[in-house]
């Protein structure tokens, strides 16, 4: 189902988009790898089977010329993408009243306008060739709403909202949208996630809370987002605890947060 695809990875020189890299290599698929780290792409290309067709870009999702230059450059490289996994995130730990206006654009510029730009700029070419899937990373905080991570919660429901649309408005078009809800991934956000502006005892007790449920390998969640790809799924539940959340949000659309706050511990 892979083999020759082509496959563009945001966010790939680490976590869930590095494991992904090598998932769809060992399936056949020729990769175009984006990342604002150098030395993170490098390291997954190292990671790849040999032989796989690969290039790397360096790319900064938030930056709309940025995105829009790597869609072009991928179609002139490949001739096309079939997949595009916008990946790549970022987060920032702290309350809504202590977390800054900078603070919130600049998560809301990379999770949710680095996958807007990505979804914009891949869809033409797709919609013209009436072949494409487009990948959107969410998360469990795109299901149910949690205590300091306002900002970040905020964009993956943007991500979810804008999933949700393309599946109405994308059929027949031979193009699908899929929605992942990836819960609880061991990656390198929470190492890379810059201390808030005003960090407080709140803060430290949800980054101790959020890093003791984040247990998953993410080449465990790369192996079921592939096969969730390859079954035709439209939404992905996968790592530590996401269908628990997402059943959850279901049962106690109004009462979850009580839940999460004792789950927590904060």
């Amino acid at each position: 189902m892979f083999d020759r695809k082509v496959v563009a990875i945001t966010g790939a020189g680490s976590g869930i988009g590095q494991a992904l890299a090598v998932q769809f290599a060992t399936k056949g698929a020729q990769l175009a790898l984006s990342d604002i780290d150098q030395k993170g792409l490098d390291e997954t290309r190292r990671m790849l089977p040999q032989g796989t067709e690969v290039r790397s870009y360096l790319v900064n999702v938030g930056s709309r010329e940025s995105v829009f230059g790597y869609a072009d450059t991928v179609c002139s490289d490949f001739g096309a993408a079939h997949y595009v996994i916008n990946n790549a995130g970022t987060s920032v730990i702290a309350s809504f009243e202590n977390v800054t206006i900078e603070e919130i654009e600049k998560v809301i510029n990379i999770n949710l306008w680095g996958v807007i730009y990505g979804t914009k700029a891949f869809l033409p070419p797709m919609l013209k060739q009436r072949e494409g899937c487009i990948v959107n990373i969410s998360s469990v905080f795109g299901l149910v709403a949690t205590p300091g991570s306002a900002a970040y919660t905020i964009s993956k429901f943007g991500v979810r909202a804008l999933t949700e649309t393309l599946w109405q408005e994308l059929g027949g078009s031979g193009v699908r949208a899929v929605l992942v809800h990836p819960g609880g991934i061991n990656t390198n956000i929470p190492k890379n996630t810059p201390k808030a502006h005003a960090e407080g005892e709140f803060e430290r007790r949800v980054m101790e809370a959020n890093k003791k449920q984040m247990i998953t390998p993410p080449a465990d969640c790369a192996r079921d987002i592939v096969a969730g790809l390859a079954a035709g799924k439209k939404r992905l539940l996968v790592g530590n605890g996401a269908k628990q959340l997402h059943l959850l949000s279901r049962l106690m659309p109004d009462g979850y947060g009580a839940v999460m706050k004792k789950k927590l511990a904060i």
